[in-house]
């Protein structure tokens, strides 16, 4: 309170006891597999293991190399921005080493005869590096002697050695004698034709740069604990605590690490990678993980390893089946149609049902863009049998494409048997947590009850009429009580201040029925 001692007009800002919540963010998935390459730009994180958002296709390209054989995570990624996902984060996993071998390449020669090309080689291992050719004097040889050439070395596309004056001919300044005896980067090798003319020997390289090829990378094997990661190495699912706005977390390269030699799919590591994955989503409390059913299995054989050997019971959980087909970007093996898990995708048609409808819409009877057809087709006598234990089908519709034709958790608790109450909930819990932090050391009386009341009051008015709670009124939708009673003495005493919120969600009309009947008609 100020203290006023002369007279005069004084203006004074009061603070607003009721402040405005926004909708926390809800269509943010977050992808964890393996890449092409891994992203080089950050000094603290050589391997590119740490969460990297993207807002686009192109920029995942950019950061992480676009598609490759034995990644799933692109195909995904695609199909996730294809559906409607704009922003997501990369959490690459390593699933190849670096060789360990120097880079090497065959300088291209303009004419064979002359003997063999020259023979480029790193003295570092697996190391970035190109060289240019240029000519010092591209008129043919004079009377002093053959026309000589520059070769530079790049590394990271920066120069960081040249060599100039160098010819084929002995001495001083033949190029494998000058540059290996002073090049920290490369050294080279050649063999000319025995009746080469020294004076054309120029002509064996031809102008340019040239990158050094590096060695494949060698496949390492990846367990459960890889994809788990852990948080204070930034890596893996554990990893993605550092993203708290992440709504939405897909594991699409499971299938490629659990494919055994022989091509059968280890059901333990599956279940292992999974179980990790819920558990990450139950403890963050603000996103879900989008399952994808294990390949190859029929309707009978998904059910069994639903009920038997999975056996997930969790809200923060989806699992849909079967795998769908896409076409293959890449063509290994002639193939233009490649079978994936369908979560990416699924993700994308989560975002643009939050886009176009909101999260209270159940992200269900939808077409997914860009599928094919699916892995086998499932009847509505066997979705009959998969509905039940929360397994979200994937089937054809003829004319109306094909739909994601399921919106259910792997929850037991019939509160939270459909996906969008409990993303309803994720979101409101993010938004009042967020958005009342103002309240914290306030003085907690009769003022501040009432200013947090408004507050979540106004919001959850406005979720009610955009449809969001289900009710005829306000009254009905939602209560937020604040007062005397959640707040007695002892809670007070204690530094707490207890508001309790009550919403009725809407739920999805996941059965229509219409019972239709004969109407006799009866005589005047």
């Amino acid at each position: 309170m100020p203290t006023y001692t002369a007279p005069g007009v004084y203006v004074e800002e009061v603070t607003s006891s009721q402040k405005v919540l926004t909708a926390a963010p809800t269509a943010i998935a977050a992808f964890v597999g393996f890449t092409a390459t891994a992203p080089t730009d950050d000094p603290n994180d050589p391997q590119g293991l740490a969460p990297r958002l993207v807002t686009s296709w192109t920029q995942f390209e950019s950061l992480y190399g676009g598609f490759a054989p034995g990644c799933m995570l692109p195909l995904s990624v695609y199909g996730y921005f294809a559906n409607g996902g704009s922003i997501a984060y990369i959490c690459r996993v390593p699933n190849t080493e670096p060789a360990g071998e120097p880079a090497r390449l065959a300088l291209p020669a303009a004419d064979r005869a002359l003997g063999l090309p020259v023979a480029v080689e790193s003295l570092e291992p697996d190391a970035d590096i190109a060289v240019a050719v240029s000519t010092d004097d591209p008129g043919e040889a004079d009377d002093d002697g053959p026309a000589t050439f520059t070769l530079t070395v790049l590394e990271g596309g920066e120069p960081v050695e040249s060599f100039s004056g160098l010819s084929f001919a002995k001495g001083d300044a033949n190029v494998a004698t000058k540059v290996n005896a002073t090049s920290t980067k490369i050294k080279i090798d050649f063999d000319l034709a025995e009746d080469a003319d020294v004076a054309s020997q120029l002509e064996l390289l031809k102008p340019g740069v040239y990158d050094l090829e590096k060695a494949a990378p060698v496949p390492v094997a990846v367990n459960g604990r890889k994809f788990a990661g852990s948080e204070s190495a930034r890596a893996g699912i554990g990893g993605l605590a550092v993203a708290e706005d992440v709504t939405m977390v897909v594991v699409p390269d499971l299938v490629t690490a659990a494919t055994k030699e022989d091509g059968t799919v280890d059901l333990g590591l599956w279940k292992a990678v999974q179980t990790a994955l819920i558990s990450h989503c139950e403890q963050n409390g603000n996103r879900m993980a989008v399952l994808d059913a294990p390949p190859g299995m029929n309707p009978q054989q998904i059910k069994e390893w639903r009920s038997e050997v999975a056996m997930y019971d969790s809200a923060y959980a989806a699992l849909y089946y079967p795998w769908i087909k896409v076409e293959n970007p890449i063509g290994v093996n002639g193939d233009s149609e490649i079978l994936i898990p369908p979560s990416g995708h699924i993700a994308g048609v989560w975002a643009r049902t939050d886009d176009t409808r909101g999260v209270w819409k159940a992200p269900a009877n939808d077409t997914i863009r860009g599928v094919l057809d699916l892995e086998r087709t499932v009847s509505q006598n066997e979705q009959s049998l998969l509905n039940p234990i929360g397994i979200n089908c994937i089937r054809p519709f003829g004319t109306r494409g094909i739909r994601i034709w399921g919106a259910r958790t792997l929850s037991s608790d019939t509160d939270w048997t459909y996906i969008n109450v409990r993303r309803l909930f994720n979101m409101i819990e993010t938004a009042i947590l967020t958005g009342t932090q103002y309240a914290v050391f306030e003085p907690n009386d009769v003022t501040l009850w009432e200013g947090v009341k408004r507050t979540v009051s106004g919001f959850l008015r406005g979720l009610w009429s955009a449809g969001a709670l289900f009710g005829a009124s306000a009254d009905e939708a939602f209560y937020v009580k604040c007062d005397a009673e959640t707040n007695p003495p002892e809670s007070i005493d204690a530094g707490m201040l207890v508001v309790e919120v009550g919403i009725a969600p809407v739920k999805p009309a996941e059965f229509v029925v219409f019972r239709i009947s004969q109407k006799k008609q009866s005589a005047a």
